[in-house]
């Protein structure tokens, strides 16, 4: 008995310590600059989950803590908007049982988020679900919206949850809006600008400032058909070797202050 006290007893003090180390270096990066808008591909699930020997769903469930997490670490920060890539459309592609356990932790996870007193509620996050909704499942599409409807009036922050979603579906989406606003308008003009379809993005209509910071983790380097219209001209690319439910302030803080650094240098 007595050796399990003490145990707690460390560990607890250990948790305070790293709580409050956490908050001190997060108080250091919040004194410069800090982005409005930063997404997360939320990489390295599977891989992660395989090298611990666990089931893979496992991992993405772990996945989901991470993004809770990083989701906090930026409110902290007072970042506005944090975008995360869910799940692609390609995605669809994988193995019926994975599919179904992600729908699964995404119908949970969204209602759970839906909890007064959650985090959303907690820093008056907006949470938009941003791509091709009606491919969802019809319960977790009746938890999307749920979720979204009890932070519609939340108005300090936006967290878009990219899930369906594909950059090439939302551009695609975005122009044909794009034309069908001009026949609705009977316009005689029919040319269509770069801004007319940068204003029929899923996220512009989401009321998402530019992106600033695009994160990868799990090493690989490549977009992966996510935000490429976002992060064509001066958004900063970064990518982390580091497995997405192992991700952390740690591994976040290098990319604020080079994002940092950046700024002061452009000044």
């Amino acid at each position: 008995m007595l050796p399990q006290l003490i145990s707690s007893t460390f560990s607890w003090l250990r948790d305070e310590v790293s709580a409050k180390a956490e908050n001190a270096l997060i108080s250091i990066l919040a004194a410069g600059p800090i982005p409005q808008h930063v997404a997360f591909i939320l990489d390295g699930n599977r891989r992660y989950a395989r090298s611990k020997g666990m089931q893979v769903k496992q991992g993405h469930t772990d996945g989901f803590y991470t993004l809770r997490k990083m989701l906090e670490i930026c409110m902290k920060l007072n970042v506005r908007c944090v975008s995360a890539y869910a799940f692609s459309i390609e995605n669809f592609k994988r193995s019926s049982d994975e599919v179904t356990a992600l729908m699964d932790l995404a119908e949970e996870k969204l209602l759970e988020l839906c909890r007064r007193g959650d985090i959303l509620d907690q820093y008056g996050i907006r949470l938009v679900v941003v791509g091709h909704r009606d491919m969802l499942p019809e319960r977790v599409l009746a938890a999307a919206e749920k979720a979204e409807n009890m932070t519609k009036n939340n108005n300090k922050a936006i967290f878009n949850l990219c899930m369906p979603y594909t950059s090439r579906d939302e551009i695609t989406t975005a122009v044909h809006r794009a034309i069908q606003s001009r026949l609705d308008d009977d316009a005689d003009d029919t040319d269509i600008t770069e801004g007319e379809i940068e204003a029929h993005l899923m996220t512009s209509i989401a009321g998402s400032p530019p992106l600033d910071i695009l994160v990868r983790s799990s090493g690989v380097k490549r977009l992966s058909d996510y935000m490429l219209w976002q992060c064509s001209e001066d958004t900063q690319l970064q990518f982390s070797s580091t497995y997405w439910p192992e991700f952390g302030l740690l591994d976040f803080a290098p990319i604020i202050l080079d994002y940092q650094r950046k700024v002061w240098f452009k000044v």
